[in-house]
């Protein structure tokens, strides 16, 4: 059995997994940041790291770990194909797997060596909630990892997005970047697929700090409240 240590954890816009975009760089401004443990926080262990554009995160679906790990399924039913046919879990990048790992394509916008905390990665794209634990970090390298003649199986493509609308005066104090960054990330449609297609439910996503409340009229996101968190 070989031992795995968490090097750090990744604080985000995501304050709640519901609403975490299904996949990395769906949303440009969704924000994080990575924080090594102190054990980790070690300049020379990211030298050279300020010279790529992108890095795998390699992480733990915290929120997804049951209490026994003999309880996963072989299969599961991705929200691209409806939430109705079954694929195997291998086939997918479902969270609930025999092992709760992930792996993340983002952004990286910098390496803070001045963080009270340093080093600390800022980074992009990322589609992660709040305090997931990280387990290894390397480099994207175009030249072997961008494979543009794959085959992408049942998500050939990136999802339709929905136009989302605000209620009046809704977004009154609210900065240009986080209106954006709760914009994109809605229009992602963050819904389980088996209740797509009802209109009446009202569904909450706590984004960058706010408490954003929304609802589908006309195949659209309608924002009917925003509320900063503590207020």
């Amino acid at each position: 059995m070989m031992n795995v240590e968490i090097i750090g954890h990744v604080r985000t816009c995501y304050g709640e997994k519901f609403g975490v975009p299904r996949q990395p760089g769906l949303v440009d401004e969704a924000w994080g940041e990575l924080v090594f443990e102190p054990g980790f926080r070690n300049v020379d262990a990211v030298r050279g790291l300020e010279g790529f554009s992108h890095v795998w995160l390699v992480f733990v679906f915290h929120q997804a770990i049951r209490n026994g790990r003999d309880d996963w399924k072989p299969t599961v039913r991705p929200p691209r194909l409806g939430g109705n046919e079954k694929v195997g879990v291998f086939a997918s990048r479902s969270p609930f797997r025999p092992n709760p790992i992930g792996l993340s394509c983002v952004r990286l916008h910098d390496v803070d060596l001045d963080h009270e905390n340093g080093p600390v990665l800022k980074l992009g794209g990322v589609d992660l909630v709040d305090g997931t634990p990280i387990l290894d970090i390397k480099p994207y390298i175009p030249y072997s990892d961008s494979l543009p003649e794959a085959d992408g199986g049942f998500a050939q493509g990136p999802p339709i997005n929905l136009e989302v609308k605000w209620l009046p005066a809704v977004d009154d104090g609210l900065p240009d970047e986080t209106r954006i960054l709760i914009e994109n990330t809605l229009s992602c449609d963050p819904r389980p697929a088996y209740q797509r297609g009802k209109s009446d439910r009202e569904y909450g996503c706590l984004i960058d700090g706010w408490n954003t409340r929304w609802q589908i009229k006309d195949d659209q996101i309608v924002i009917i409240s925003c509320v900063v968190v503590g207020e």
